[in-house]
């Protein structure tokens, strides 16, 4: 990281080589098969919750990674108020009310890494193994996980704070990132937080690909 960018204007958050990634509980879930997801979405909820709490006193930062529900105009506070209205997730969005030192990114497609600030964000947290938690399995954690992987962090999933339309959907996304993307699927209460950020403290950071000098450029710089 440049020197001159490195106090991010006096607002840089602090060094964390674990975080705890949010996706998509701010959610109002008024959509077709939305009672379906309901029905699994409520007790992961309180798992995640619980997880929550935990890395909070561990010092492990949590990041809500939010579908900005197609509203290019929405800013999270808003996407907050109205799922606090009546609507299907208000339970699930009432047990995972951010905190004021919780850090978010809205995203506009499955990803959150997609066209949002996350990259930045980790890149200056000098996160090395997030945990990622939330909706739907299948679909949006599924795709931030691939984007992670490709980006060399280490993943931790726990079986219990994910959920999808389906036990089948679930279980098979829970399976292909165990599989293909090496993620952890340790249940959340077995999980030692300590430990894992024992462990990714002795990693070395691994160099955003978003952010790494291009080749053309390398090459210039040495000819000059």
């Amino acid at each position: 990281m440049p020197a001159k960018n490195e106090d991010l204007h006096g607002f840089v958050p602090d060094k964390a080589s674990v975080v705890l990634l949010l996706i998509d509980v701010i959610n109002d879930l008024e959509f077709e098969d939305g009672e379906k997801l309901l029905r699994y979405a409520l007790p992961m909820a309180e798992k995640i919750a619980a997880l929550k709490k935990r890395c909070k006193q561990s010092g492990i930062p949590v990041i809500y990674a939010n579908d900005n529900f197609g509203r290019w105009q929405s800013d999270f506070n808003k996407i907050l108020a109205h799922c606090l209205e009546d609507v299907r997730g208000r339970p699930i969005v009432e047990l995972l009310r951010p905190d004021d030192d919780d850090y978010f990114v809205l995203k506009p497609k499955h990803s959150g890494f997609f066209s949002t600030t996350l990259d930045t964000l980790l890149d200056y947290l000098q996160a090395k193994t997030l945990i990622l938690t939330g909706v739907a399995a299948n679909i949006c954690v599924l795709f931030t996980a691939n984007d992670a992987y490709m980006r060399d962090f280490n993943l931790v999933i726990p079986a219990d704070c994910v959920a999808s339309n389906t036990e089948e959907e679930n279980t098979h996304a829970l399976e292909l990132m165990e599989k293909v993307l090496k993620a952890d699927t340790t249940l959340s209460d077995k999980l030692n937080l300590d430990e894992l950020k024992q462990r990714a403290a002795r990693e070395p950071v691994a160099e955003n690909p978003q952010t790494e000098t291009p080749q053309f450029a390398k090459e210039a710089k040495i000819q000059n």
